[in-house]
């Protein structure tokens, strides 16, 4: 079954189907992308807000050739794989996929992405073994941060929220199951605070107004919390006062930020933070390690499975204490730190300067004396390494590895390689490059839940030197 939108160039059915019609449509698998999978007249038609096993009728909302996406008119017969929504907004809300869908087929649906990825753009069929999806906590109550943008109501009232689905709309909160249950006090609270003070809200259409997101993130081991406000510039009156009474009310915020973004963007974060009150980072531990995380600095959402799956590596690793171990795309060090304390030397690779320095300083933090992190691109260092690695770890963002970074990797031969990917399609295609010529062998896979409610999934892939 397709897991993407198919070709628009293929020649065109017989029967023309029309933007507007009503279909009745059995769902028989879910998209990567998170969406609904079933057929009209052996065509595809892709129904947000379904569950395999659904049958609906479907108002078709965009028309190609040989696919069409859908909305829901009609229910027609539940799923077994159906349940009641969490969250009185799942319908609205675009920040979950699946929360209509029972947990134990998300996990199904996850391993199956990746299933589908291997076997279509890889070509990797049954020789490997790919484990079920690794599952240690509730699917609600995880996200250790929540970033959210404001916006003003047609009656003056700031909201905050998600947007909708398909739009810029915000779905206004006051709480939301899947991040950290002690935010939530906070959403509500900082909303009424912000209205009281009458400082500017964003206007993304305008590019005026001041306030333009407010972000929480919280030490899930720790319980401390960081507040940080976005806005256009400082020109905030009062908000020193405000800052000391959100630190006086809330006895676990333990720092209010500012951070500057002037530019018509969708990037959220600006490049300066400001630190108003109180300390410009939460301590948190995560597998044994202390950390300190700035308000802008990128950590695994969900605590709990990132630990779950670091575990799994070095498990699977069995390390004896003599290897030299290279992470590559390591950001802050939140897996270079960890595995550091199980070898000789760890060696992580950034290309980031501001995360390059946080990861130095955690290091510094936990006395960890055979670490060393390395600026720049990941192909660059790993041609110029005066050190021979024995193992290593890729972390990617979701493009994946530059094509450079695989030609590096089959130049200087480590025995094994770990890749950590959150793309199974970016992750297939790298991984069929590495196994070319049987330069690696892929051993197996271990997906894991790093985001319920929604379609991604995170996994771990053991190679072994050919």
């Amino acid at each position: 079954m397709p897991t993407s939108h198919p070709s628009e160039t293929t020649e065109s059915p017989i029967n023309p189907w029309q933007q507007g019609e009503l279909v009745e449509v059995e769902i028989t698998d879910l998209s990567d992308s998170g969406d609904g999978v079933g057929r009209f007249e052996q065509r595809v038609v892709f129904v947000p807000d379904t569950v395999t096993g659904d049958r609906v009728r479907v108002r078709l909302v965009r028309v190609k050739p040989q696919y069409a996406q859908g909305k829901v008119h009609e229910l027609l017969q539940p799923s077994p794989h159906r349940i009641r929504p969490s969250c009185i907004v799942a319908d609205k809300c675009g920040g979950c996929q699946w929360q209509h869908v029972a947990y134990d087929y998300q996990l199904q649906a996850k391993r199956n992405h990746i299933v589908q990825a291997l076997e279509r753009i890889g070509g990797f069929h049954h020789e490997i073994t790919i484990d079920s999806v690794l599952n240690v906590s509730q699917p609600l109550d995880y996200r250790n941060k929540a970033t959210y943008p404001l916006r003003r109501s047609a009656t003056g009232q700031v909201q905050a929220g998600y947007y909708q689905k398909g739009s810029h709309q915000i779905v206004n909160l006051n709480q939301c199951p899947i991040q950290d249950q002690r935010l939530n006090p906070l959403l509500a609270d900082v909303k009424q605070d912000l209205q009281t003070r009458g400082w500017g809200i964003y206007d993304e259409k305008l590019h005026r107004g001041k306030v333009r997101h407010l972000s929480l993130r919280i030490g899930r081991r720790t319980g401390e919390i960081l507040l940080t406000l976005v806005a256009r510039d400082a020109n905030l009156a009062g908000l020193e006062e405000q800052a000391q009474q959100w630190l006086d009310k809330y006895p676990d915020l333990v720092g209010v930020a500012l951070n500057l973004n002037a530019d018509r963007t969708n990037a959220i974060f600006g490049k300066e933070t400001r630190t108003i009150a109180g300390q410009p980072y939460l301590r948190e531990e995560f597998a044994g390690v202390k950390f300190h995380i700035l308000p802008d600095t990128f950590f695994q959402v969900h605590t709990e499975q990132a630990e779950a799956l670091l575990e799994v590596i070095l498990d699977r690793l069995d390390l004896k204490g003599t290897e030299t171990v290279v992470d590559a795309y390591c950001g802050v060090g939140t897996l270079t730190l960890p595995i550091a304390k199980k070898v000789k030397m760890a060696i992580g690779l950034e290309i980031q300067p501001e995360a390059v320095e946080q990861a130095q300083r955690n290091a510094e933090l936990n006395h960890l004396e055979n670490v060393t992190i390395e600026t720049g691109t990941v192909e660059k260092i790993l041609q110029a390494l005066e050190v021979h690695p024995d193992i290593v770890l890729l972390d990617p963002p979701r493009k994946g590895c530059d094509p450079a970074v695989i030609e590096a990797l089959r130049e200087i031969k480590p025995e094994r390689i770990v890749y950590v990917s959150c793309n199974p399609a970016t992750l297939a295609r790298d991984l069929k490059l590495l196994c070319e010529s049987g330069t690696y062998q892929l051993e197996r896979v271990q997906p894991a839940d790093f985001f319920p409610q929604t379609a991604h999934v995170e996994s771990a892939s053991f190679l072994r030197k050919g």
